[in-house]
């Protein structure tokens, strides 16, 4: 016999897609990029550039540059749990562009506006686009991407 915590809304739960309107804006929080970071991302996928595993290397981009992959992932991972954690159903697309490097000791955080929401014909869910500004602790925009997710909603289990 189910009890009455069954009926307890979850905590940490994202936004499902009725929850949301064209121009609404979002701020994530922040997060610093650490070396710790950097060498786990770099040794787990394989890019050991010498621009991202050599402390003493002097590039184009400066000290301790991190990969834009490692961006977009730190910023995709505060967004999911603010945004998107279990309603999100899949990442449709996302197009990245970086502006300028991430280092480690930097911290970044998002600005989210939702751009576009379109429900589907099945299902309750809806695709929804979305435009990130990534910036840093100084407020530079250190990268945008535009992403589409397919997300939830309110009566889809």
């Amino acid at each position: 016999m189910p009890d009455a915590r069954d009926k307890a809304p979850l905590l940490g739960l994202g936004l499902v897609w009725q929850q949301l309107a064209v121009g609404q804006r979002f701020r994530s929080f922040g997060r610093t990029v650490t070396e710790h970071d950097l060498m786990g991302f770099v040794a787990l996928t394989g890019m050991q550039e010498p621009l991202f595993v050599d402390a003493t290397h002097t590039g184009a981009l400066g000290p301790r540059p991190v990969p834009g992959a490692l961006t977009h992932a730190l910023i995709e991972g505060l967004l999911l749990r603010g945004m998107v954690h279990g309603t999100g159903l899949a990442l449709l697309e996302t197009h990245i562009r970086p502006l300028a490097p991430v280092r480690v000791g930097d911290t970044i955080h998002a600005e989210v506006e939702v751009t576009a929401i379109r429900p589907t014909s099945t299902g309750g869910r809806a695709v929804v686009a979305c435009a990130v500004r990534v910036r840093n602790q100084r407020d530079e925009a250190v990268m945008d991407y535009d992403v589409t997710r397919l997300l939830r909603g309110e009566s889809t289990p």
